[in-house]
């Protein structure tokens, strides 16, 4: 079975995901989308509303500056893989429980197994905790750390980049260290 395939059962199993109740609430699973072969793996906390109504990661406005900050590292949206922690968008758009991280867990885990990216770009504190659980998205973001057999860069999540100008350099300075960083590593 080729990457492709396994990935494409991976997601039907995700759109058919009853092991929290965020399903009961949500419109669409959003299991993510890219690059079965990417290199960089962008992974972000929960889906929000626009996520939700279209089944698609990141594509209301924190996905349009997402989209912008990829491209003006010279790489295209459709060449890297874009998922999150949590599948299904937690009721008014509250943060994920503990539980509900546990369930989805497994399926973020097998993501990164059928992708094998090199490099994971955590967005933001939810995604951080998964790879580095004892550390802080401002101590850790613009960094890079070496875990397993990835590197791990956490910046921001593009949401805070829309909270103003200081927020969104802070965002473009860390894709400005992530381009050399993939120059490096890859």
């Amino acid at each position: 079975m080729t990457k492709q395939q396994k990935l494409q059962l991976l997601h039907i199993a995700i759109n058919q995901c009853k092991d929290c109740p965020l399903y009961e609430t949500a419109i669409h699973a959003v299991p993510g989308e890219g690059d079965v072969d990417a290199r960089l793996m962008f992974i972000g906390e929960a889906p929000g509303r626009n996520e939700d109504e279209s089944g698609r990661p990141f594509v209301g406005r924190a996905g349009k500056l997402l989209t912008a900050l990829i491209e003006s590292i010279d790489l295209k949206r459709e060449a890297v893989f874009i998922t999150s922690v949590i599948k299904h968008q937690p009721p008014k758009n509250r943060p994920p429980k503990s539980d509900e991280l546990r369930s989805c867990k497994h399926w973020l885990d097998e993501q990164l197994a059928i992708i094998q990216p090199k490099i994971i770009i955590p967005l933001g504190r939810f995604a951080l905790e998964y790879f580095l659980p004892q550390m802080t998205i401002t101590e850790t973001h613009g960094r890079i750390f070496e875990q397993n057999k990835w590197f791990v860069f956490p910046v921001y999540h593009p949401a805070y980049g829309l909270r103003g100008t200081g927020a969104l350099n802070a965002l473009y300075d860390d894709f400005v260290k992530l381009k050399r960083v993939i120059l490096e590593k890859i």
